[in-house]
């Protein structure tokens, strides 16, 4: 009775889990592949606090894909 995570939990957490994971990564992945990163980094995506600090690492890094901006 004491105990939290009871294998019932895990197995109801793993289902609700497994839907959000294929909603999320997918579009993250090909983001990732577009802007030149690792695909894989996607799946950094489904820990909390290290996607935004992911999100502001690509956002404002230097992109490797597409033209050179003409200035």
């Amino acid at each position: 009775m004491g105990d939290v995570l009871q294998p019932a939990h895990l197995v109801v957490i793993a289902f609700l889990l497994a839907p959000v994971t294929v909603v999320i990564l997918p579009p993250f992945w090909v983001i990732f592949k577009k802007a030149g990163f690792q695909p894989i980094l996607s799946v950094l995506m489904m820990v909390p606090l290290v996607n935004l600090a992911l999100l502001y690492f690509v956002a404002f890094s230097k992109w490797k894909a597409g033209p050179e901006p003409k200035i």
